[in-house]
């Protein structure tokens, strides 16, 4: 995701990037996680047992927070709200955390397993809502993780859309651009030093962004646990109350949380989500 991510989907997000390992920092095929090869019985899991666990995983996660799941996502009625994550593999929609309501996905899927036991496996989780409010407050703003080869990251840092923030350690993990003839100053005043700590310490590898009144936040997986899926959702709840805030600072309008932002019912007033 080298340019601004623009209504990022659940397929395009998916075979993007090489993920990397976080901690030796080589080379790993995209969707694979430190830790995913599991052992059951003293056999191998294969491929396919992996992909139906997960599938498991994120369905008890669901029903633990009320939420709906679907195995593929679909797509809304005609002239109602707009899904969130169409298309997208075991899709969670609702309230994902405290004030936040969205929905979420596999991402960075790619096919895994040996003969007659290949199996499409995520490499991250995409978490998306729609904030036609916050989207009108800043300018469409893509913000990842700076984990590229040096010749394609020495091309990103070159370029002319380029956001460098007042903290060392936001601007050495991350790469922060807006989209072509947005204000570049818009986006640098519109988060405070907290919002820059708090991105800048988030523990696993992150991308986020706002544009076409959607914000996502894309997490990428350590490993395929309850624990890991809990921790992508609650850091991006924390992502969308902290965007809210800095822009609710500033004097501009922002809805209050509620299934609007999950394309499950109009805005407050009469707004169409993705309309």
């Amino acid at each position: 995701m080298g340019a601004l991510v623009l209504g990022i989907h659940a397929s395009q997000v998916s075979r993007r990037r090489t993920l990397r390992s976080p901690s030796s920092g080589t080379g790993r095929r995209s969707g694979e996680c430190p830790g995913a090869s599991r052992r059951l019985d003293g056999e191998t899991v294969s491929a396919r047992g992996d992909a139906e666990a997960w599938a498991e995983i994120v369905r008890e996660l669901g029903g633990e927070r009320d939420l709906r799941y679907e195995p593929i996502g679909g797509i809304n009625a005609a002239g109602g709200p707009a899904a969130l994550c169409p298309g997208g593999t075991n899709r969670l929609t609702g309230q994902l955390a405290p004030d936040f309501w969205g929905a979420s996905c596999d991402a960075i899927e790619s096919e895994q397993g040996g003969f007659l036991s290949k199996a499409v496996l995520p490499g991250a989780v995409l978490a998306k809502s729609h904030v036609p409010d916050l989207a009108a407050a800043v300018p469409p703003f893509n913000v990842e993780s700076l984990e590229a080869t040096p010749e394609d990251l020495l091309e990103r840092r070159a370029s002319r859309n380029r956001v460098e923030f007042e903290s060392v350690a936001f601007n050495e993990r991350f790469l922060a651009t807006v989209a072509a003839g947005h204000d570049r100053v818009a986006l640098r005043e519109t988060f405070s030093p907290v919002f820059l700590d708090w991105a800048a310490g988030i523990e696993a590898e992150v991308d986020f962004g706002v544009s076409e009144s959607q914000l996502y936040f894309m997490w990428r997986l350590r490993e395929r646990t309850s624990e890991e899926y809990r921790a992508a959702l609650d850091n991006a709840g924390q992502l969308f109350r902290r965007v809210q805030s800095e822009v609710s600072e500033h004097g501009d309008h922002t809805y209050p949380p509620g299934p609007w932002h999950a394309g499950l019912d109009a805005f407050p007033d009469g707004t169409i989500p993705g309309g």
